[in-house]
C-alpha cells in the first residue's frame, strides 16, 4: 500500500508539471510606459526650453511677487520672477528671474527692464491694465549687434522714452533753462505730435546750458533740416496786440507737461539745406517770435541816449519804423554821468537793426547801409520811447522823422564804432512835454492885467452909455428909422408912376429906332439901350413886389 501511495504521488507530480503555463504580456503595461515617456519628454522639454536665470536690481520691489510677476515683451511671457531679496548693502532689491524661450543674445548691455504699474506723467496715464492683472516687468531687448551677454542688469525706475524697435532719430537741444519740460513732453511739427523729450543732462558743476535729449519719430525726422529752429510751447501764452488779447495754447498735454515745436526754414532756402543728421545739436528758443527773429543774421548795432522814463523797455523790445519792426533792443542801462561836467544821468539803449526785415541781405553792401542810416539822421530821424500797451506797460523804440526842420542837417555820431541815433521825447513824455509848453505859454500871459481891464470896462460901462455922444447917435438912428418907414408906406404910390414913365420912354425909343433905321450903328446901339432899359424895368418891378411882401428887408437885408 505504501508503494501504491508513492506511485500515485509520483504520477500526480508529473501531471502537475504538465499542466503549468508560461505568463503572457498584458495591455495594462502600456499605460505606465506611456506615462514614463511623456514625463521624460516633458522633463526634456522643460530643461531644453529653460532660459538663463538673471538678476535685475531695482531701487524698490513694489508690486513684484515671486512666482506670479511675469516678464513680458509685446504682451508675450518671457519669464517669471523666482525670488526677491534685499542686497547685502540694503540699497536696492535684487529680483531673480527665470527666463524661458529667449535667445541669450538678447541679454546684453543694451537690454532694459522696468516695472509696469499705473503711472501719471504730465497729461498721459499708462499702465491702467495692471490695476486688475497686477504689475509686471517689461523688457526691451535692444539691439543684439555689438552687445555682450550678461546676467545682471540695472532696472529702470521709469519707462524709457523710446523702444529699441521704434524707428526715428535722436537730437540734442541746448537751453539755458529747463522750464516745465520733462521726460515724455511732446514734440510738435505743424501741430502734429511727432516725438517726445527723453530727458536732460545737467552741465558739469551746474553752470552752463542744459542738454535736452529729443526723439523724433520716422518719417517726421526727415523734415528736420540743418537750419531748423526749435521753440518752447509749454503752458499758455497770453499777449495783447493790435487785434486785442491773444491766447495761444499748443495742446492740453503741452499745458500740463510742457512741449517743444520745430518748423522748417524759408522755402527758398530749404532746397539748399541738407537734412539734419542724428545727434545734431539745436538751440531751443523761448518763443516762436525768438525763433523767427533768429533767421535775420545780419545785424547792425546802434544805440541812443534818452533822458525820459523807460518803464516797460527791456531786452527784446521791438524797434520800429512807421509801425514796422526793423530790429530789437539788446540792452537798457542807466548812466549816472560820473564826474563829467554838465553830464546829467541818462539811459543808454542798445539796439540791433536787422536790414533783412526790409531789404535782402547783402554782405557787400554794409557800407551803403551805414551811409543810408547817416542820411536818415541828417533828414531828421530820431529815436523815441513809445508805449505799446497802456494795459501791460510794454514799451518800444520808435524811429521817426521830426516834423520841424530845425534838426535837419545834423551829422550822425559814432561811439566806439557804433552809430548813435539822436533821441527825442515820445509817448506820454511827448504829450506831457507839449502840455507843459502850453501851460508855460498860458502862465506867461498877463491874465491879471486882462482881468483888471475887464473889471474897469464893466465898471465904467454905464457911464459911457449915458454919455452925450451915445445919446445923439441913438436920436439920429431913430430919425433914420422914421424916414425909412415913411418911404415904405409910400412905396406903392410912387412905384406905379415910375413904371408908367419907363414904359413911355420905351415907346419913344422904339419910335426913334424906326426913324433911324437906315443907320446900322445907331440902330445897334439903340437896341442895346432898349434891352438894358427893359432889364431895368423888370428889376424895378421885382423890387416893388419884394418890398410889398418884405418891407423890413430895407433894414434887416434880404433873407436867405
Amino acid at each position: 500500500m505504501r508503494d501504491e501511495h508513492l506511485k500515485r504521488h509520483s504520477e500526480g507530480g508529473h501531471g502537475a508539471e504538465a499542466n503549468v503555463r508560461l505568463p503572457r504580456f498584458s495591455v495594462l503595461w502600456i499605460i505606465p510606459i506611456l506615462a514614463l515617456l511623456i514625463a521624460g519628454w516633458l522633463a526634456w522639454r522643460h530643461f531644453a526650453t529653460m532660459g538663463p536665470s538673471i538678476v535685475v536690481s531695482f531701487d524698490a520691489a513694489d508690486g513684484i511677487v515671486p512666482g506670479q510677476t511675469q516678464v513680458k515683451n509685446k504682451a508675450v511671457n518671457l519669464g517669471v520672477v523666482q525670488g526677491v531679496a534685499l542686497s547685502p548693502d540694503m540699497t536696492h532689491a535684487d529680483v531673480t528671474i527665470q527666463m524661458s524661450g529667449i535667445d541669450p543674445r538678447t541679454l546684453n548691455e543694451h537690454t532694459r527692464f522696468w516695472v509696469v504699474s499705473p503711472r501719471i506723467n504730465g497729461a498721459s496715464i499708462t499702465g491702467l491694465d495692471t490695476l486688475f492683472s497686477g504689475a509686471y516687468i517689461a523688457m526691451d531687448p535692444g539691439k543684439p549687434e555689438g552687445g555682450h551677454y550678461q546676467t545682471h542688469f540695472k532696472g529702470l525706475e521709469a519707462p524709457p522714452g523710446i523702444r529699441s524697435d521704434k524707428p526715428g532719430s535722436t537730437y540734442w537741444l541746448v537751453s539755458s533753462t529747463l522750464e516745465s519740460l520733462g521726460a515724455g513732453a511732446p514734440i510738435f511739427y505743424r501741430d502734429v505730435q511727432v516725438g517726445e523729450i527723453l530727458g536732460y543732462t545737467m552741465p558739469p558743476g551746474g553752470e552752463g546750458p542744459l542738454l535736452i535729449k529729443a526723439f523724433v519719430k520716422a518719417p517726421y525726422d526727415r523734415y528736420l533740416r540743418a537750419d531748423s529752429r526749435f521753440w518752447n510751447v509749454s503752458g499758455m501764452q497770453i499777449g495783447f496786440g493790435a487785434g486785442g488779447m491773444n491766447i495761444r495754447l499748443q495742446s492740453f498735454q503741452a499745458l500740463l507737461s510742457g512741449g517743444v515745436a520745430f518748423g522748417r526754414p524759408d522755402s527758398a532756402q530749404t532746397e539748399d539745406t541738407p537734412p539734419a543728421v542724428a545727434n545734431s545739436v539745436f538751440h531751443l528758443y523761448k518763443t516762436k517770435e525768438d525763433a523767427d527773429n533768429a533767421r535775420y543774421r545780419h545785424k547792425v548795432p546802434v544805440l541812443t541816449y534818452v533822458d525820459t522814463a523807460v518803464a516797460g523797455l527791456t531786452e527784446g523790445s521791438k524797434v520800429t519804423m512807421f509801425g514796422l519792426q526793423v530790429g530789437q533792443v539788446t540792452g537798457v542801462h542807466l548812466e549816472l554821468g560820473g564826474n563829467k561836467r554838465g553830464h546829467v544821468p541818462r539811459v543808454r539803449v542798445e539796439m540791433q537793426l536787422e536790414p533783412e526785415r526790409v531789404i535782402a541781405d547783402d554782405e557787400q553792401d554794409s557800407a551803403r547801409k551805414s551811409d543810408l542810416l547817416g542820411s536818415f539822421v541828417a533828414e531828421g530821424m530820431r529815436a523815441s520811447v513809445q508805449n505799446v500797451s497802456f494795459l501791460t506797460g510794454e514799451a518800444m523804440i520808435a524811429l521817426s522823422f521830426a516834423p520841424d526842420k530845425t534838426h535837419e542837417g545834423q551829422q550822425i555820431t559814432f561811439e566806439n564804432g557804433v552809430a548813435v541815433i539822436p533821441s527825442q521825447p515820445g509817448g506820454m513824455d511827448s504829450i506831457l512835454q507839449s502840455v507843459s509848453t502850453i501851460t508855460d505859454k498860458i502862465a506867461a500871459m498877463p491874465l491879471t492885467q486882462i482881468g483888471d481891464h475887464l473889471n474897469e470896462i464893466l465898471a465904467h460901462g454905464d457911464e459911457r452909455l449915458r454919455s452925450p455922444e451915445v445919446t445923439r447917435a441913438m436920436a439920429g438912428l431913430s430919425g433914420s428909422l422914421v424916414s425909412l418907414n415913411h418911404l415904405l408906406d409910400h412905396a406903392d404910390e410912387h412905384l406905379p408912376e415910375l413904371m408908367v414913365n419907363l414904359n413911355g420912354t420905351l415907346a419913344q425909343a422904339r419910335t426913334m429906332l424906326s426913324s433911324y433905321g437906315g443907320n446900322p450903328d445907331f440902330r445897334r446901339n439903340l437896341e442895346e439901350l432898349i434891352v438894358q432899359l427893359t432889364r431895368m424895368s423888370r428889376s424895378f418891378h421885382l423890387l416893388a413886389d419884394y418890398l410889398d411882401h418884405h418891407p423890413s428887408s430895407l433894414i434887416t437885408g434880404r433873407g436867405p
